[in-house]
């Protein structure tokens, strides 16, 4: 366990030819440091982390049957401080190895605590759960000398009343978290190791038999936290159930609690911090999810054709069908949409998606925002969260939305599909999302399992299994962001009926999960906090009496707000060269008073969509009867040219 609570590591340890047979047990999707056969050395010695480390053979029977049980153990105690529990295969080709750490038997269990000390232990016992295994593995780290002891490895022993109590009413610089338990307890040791990788608060355990200090602070009920706050007051924690899983996210979620941080402490977020309610979620994050989608990460394809063409109108269509609350958003998409769908073409330009986007054509109600204001997404610095958190964001709304509005997608091709939501986030990954890593990871898992999911329900579950997966994969990476390090998610504070434990093990009651998650995407539980507001366009003119066009309001010569000029005014995209006037697709010197859009290469100055696509083919028809008049007189000239020289 170590190397997830403090640093420790084990091996599943692999010998050439051998891949195949051990891959049945484990992989490197699984949460298990993978290594070659010569890797185990070179891996544990000196190491400042402990490793917990099981030698297996492929054809044990007892460990073909354990195998699901180490799985379970690495993922209950994963921290994001390094890799997980993992296993060695001990065969003749590693038989050195094995007589130098002692093996006996293919089901021990060493530990190898800086290449110092060395615990071999046999697990023939009958008591093999997760929970004996884990408090095996806190003895382990408690009982062994201060000389070998890990230099990250925290102190496990239970504190006095006479350390404690003079603490009360002091201020510090951090929140000291007393937790007070039975003597054969170990939530206060499981709880203190899950902090480790956090700062901002220190852990201290006390056993109940302290009578002075239950006195002093009137504890009655065990395992409890009483918790001493930087600003010097003290008080009791609440928590819904004495469970450590619980304990451990209420103290992760204090303010200025945080993990520590692999990012260099100068890479700040120059943006402003917006207040934010966790129990929300915001249509701006939703929306800046769509501006980058649209406008930054579409950018990068110069023209859309054949199969890409056909995975971006499935996503137009599914976002126009299922996005909540209707709106200027929903407008846009539905326009874009009935764009794309009355288009005869096989390839689109970018830049003509763009023109739309933008709503060069002026048209009422049309209107996204051209800016990134994550809010629920917002992270400590720049470049952590932001997109790909409002992008799952995003994905999980359509999930619930479909589930709400079963009959939302009929006549549009994807009602075919089981879970269309989950099949076209699949393939807009697969073909579009610029980390093409993630793309391969979350290919991956959906051909691992997302055929499992066969309803609108299991639709909404197996997304949030997978997002709750990548958390825990990225758990303590440079990506994760320590203001809101991942982890299992929704956190008590927002479900407590989410999160149960059986068996000493932390598990998901998915019908309370599936409730809860049906409310927060849900349209109703939608904030517009610092959505960007459409801005007022032009009034259409009107006559008057005297016989000249004047509009419906006056101001007609006011100055356009920021906002509105922003959503107006070209500017150029990744892959697209800034150019002026024309080229540019303006339309110069149409009246009017409205904009135009340069759709394919035309510039066009009308509000019906349908009535640009007869002008654009009628105009490739004239274009193509003009060419071929041409061609025909090129050729009499030529034939009557040959026959004057003749």
């Amino acid at each position: 366990m170590l190397r997830l609570w403090f640093g420790a590591a084990a091996v599943l340890w692999l010998v050439p030819g051998s891949l195949g047979s051990a891959a049945r047990l484990y992989t490197e999707e699984d949460p298990l440091v993978i290594l070659s056969s010569g890797s185990l050395k070179s891996a544990v010695t000196n190491s400042s982390s402990a490793w917990l480390i099981q030698f297996f053979s492929s054809w044990c029977g007892h460990c073909i049957q354990y195998s699901s049980t180490w799985k379970a153990l690495a993922q209950d105690v994963l921290s994001p401080s390094a890799g997980p529990v993992s296993a060695p295969l001990c065969k003749e080709e590693q038989e050195e190895h094995c007589q130098s750490y002692k093996m006996t038997s293919s089901r021990s269990l060493i530990t190898v605590i800086n290449c110092v000390f060395v615990c071999v232990y046999t697990h023939s016992g009958a008591d093999r759960s997760i929970p004996s295994v884990r408090q095996l593995m806190v003895n382990i780290l408690q009982n062994h000398t201060k000389l070998d002891r890990p230099e990250h490895c925290p102190p496990l022993e239970p504190y006095s009343s006479a350390q404690l109590l003079p603490l009360l009413g002091q201020r510090s610089d951090h929140y000291t978290a007393i937790i007070v338990e039975e003597p054969d307890s170990y939530v206060g040791r499981e709880v203190i190791l899950d902090l480790l990788q956090y700062s901002g608060v220190q852990m201290k355990r006390v056993l109940s038999s302290d009578r002075p200090l239950l006195d002093t602070l009137k504890i009655t009920t065990f395992p409890s936290i009483y918790l001493l706050h930087p600003n010097g007051t003290h008080g009791h924690l609440h928590s819904e159930k004495l469970l450590r899983f619980f304990f451990s996210s209420l103290l992760r979620t204090l303010p200025g609690v945080q993990r520590w941080s692999k990012v260099l402490p100068d890479n700040q977020n120059t943006e402003p911090w917006r207040d934010f309610d966790r129990s929300k979620v915001y249509t701006a994050d939703l929306e800046s999810a769509l501006h980058y989608l649209l406008r930054v990460e579409l950018a990068t394809h110069n023209t859309l054709e054949g199969e890409e063409l056909k995975i971006f109108k499935d996503l137009v269509t599914l976002v126009a069908k299922l996005y909540p609350g209707g709106g200027s958003v929903v407008k846009l998409m539905e326009t874009l949409s009935d764009w794309l769908l009355s288009m005869p073409l096989q390839r689109i330009p970018y830049q003509a998606v763009l023109d739309l986007v933008d709503n060069k054509m002026r048209i009422s109600g049309v209107f996204l925002g051209a800016e990134l204001r994550w809010v629920g997404c917002q992270g400590s610095r720049e470049g952590l969260r932001g997109y790909p958190c409002s992008l799952w964001t995003l994905f999980h709304v359509l999930t619930v939305q479909h589930d709400a509005n079963p009959t939302a997608l009929e006549n549009t091709g994807l009602e075919g599909e089981a879970v269309p939501v989950l099949q076209v986030m699949r393939r807009y990954i697969r073909m579009f999302f610029g980390c093409q890593e993630c793309g391969r990871h979350f290919e991956q898992a959906a051909a691992a399992s997302m055929d499992t999911a066969q309803n609108r329900e299991q639709q909404i579950l197996w997304l949030w299994q997978q997002h709750n997966r990548v958390n825990m994969r990225l758990a303590g990476s440079l990506s994760d962001d320590p203001l809101f390090p991942k982890a299992p998610w929704p956190s008590p504070s927002l479900c407590a009926s989410c999160h149960e434990e059986k068996n000493g093990v932390h598990v998901w009651n998915q019908d309370n999960v599936l409730r809860f998650l049906r409310h927060h995407y849900s349209a109703s539980n939608l904030s517009p906090k610092y959505s960007v507001t459409p801005p007022q366009l032009p009034a259409p003119l009107v006559p008057d009496p005297a016989g000249t066009s004047r509009p419906r309001e006056e101001h007609r010569g006011a100055q356009r707000s920021d906002t509105e000029k922003k959503a107006s005014t070209w500017t150029p995209r990744p892959g697209h060269q800034a150019v002026k006037g024309k080229e540019r697709g303006e339309v110069v010197g149409m009246g009017g008073g409205g904009g135009g859009v340069w759709i394919l290469g035309l510039g066009f100055n009308s509000v019906d969509m349908s009535l640009c696509v007869v002008l654009y083919v009628c105009s490739c028809l004239f274009l193509m009867l003009l060419c071929f008049f041409f061609k025909v007189r090129s050729r009499r000239w030529k034939l009557r040219h040959s026959r004057l020289h003749v």
